[in-house]
């Protein structure tokens, strides 16, 4: 298996720390937790490295969302990383919050980090991880997307769902953890799924 990244997406600064556009950096932090990664300035983000039979690399670009590609382009470039080993995680707007889905390729469907790393990279063809937090129920996207979760528990679970696919995808390539973990939500055993 090549050396893969695993991008999380987010904001930088104590203002967006908690909000649902920084799910990425959440799901990035908490791999790296697991795998006891530091770390540490360069490449305009902030990044570490772990080991499974190869080692990896995780990213979290410090440029703010829609300059993203400008950390995560130069990185692959310096670590040699195929557009195929790159593994981008971000909220998704058009999905229910709490549920989740790989997808391998295709157009950024509105989201500035993800438009901004296709831009400078020159192909689509990179997996993402969606993380849904959907629609604001008054129609600010804005707002919505820099709001806070209502619900700590429940983010605490999509965080771990996240990792939890993040590290499938690692340890055992695309298709398995599509299989595993595509569609997959933290409501799927819950009688009565609140929406946040």
């Amino acid at each position: 298996m090549n050396n893969l990244l695993i991008v999380g997406l987010g904001n930088p600064g104590v203002q967006y720390a908690a909000t649902r556009h920084n799910l990425g950096f959440m799901v990035a932090d908490k791999l790296a937790e697991r795998y006891n990664s530091g770390f540490k300035d360069g490449f305009k983000g902030l990044w570490g490295e772990f080991r499974t039979d190869e080692k990896h690399f995780i990213l979290k670009p410090m440029t703010y969302m829609n300059l993203s590609g400008q950390s995560v382009v130069p990185f692959m470039s310096f670590y040699k990383i195929e557009p195929e080993s790159l593994l981008v995680i971000q909220d998704d707007l058009d999905m229910e919050f709490g549920r989740i889905k790989f997808r391998n390729g295709g157009s950024s469907g509105g989201h500035n980090g993800i438009k901004s790393i296709i831009e400078l990279l020159g192909t689509d063809k990179f997996v993402r991880l969606k993380m849904g937090i959907g629609k604001s129920r008054s129609g600010g996207t804005v707002g919505h997307v820099l709001g806070r979760f209502e619900d700590k528990d429940q983010l605490e679970k999509f965080v771990e769902l996240g990792t939890d696919a993040a590290e499938a995808f690692v340890k055992g390539g695309l298709k398995s953890a599509m299989n595993t973990y595509n569609n997959k939500s933290i409501f799927d055993d819950a009688d009565t799924p609140e929406k946040n």
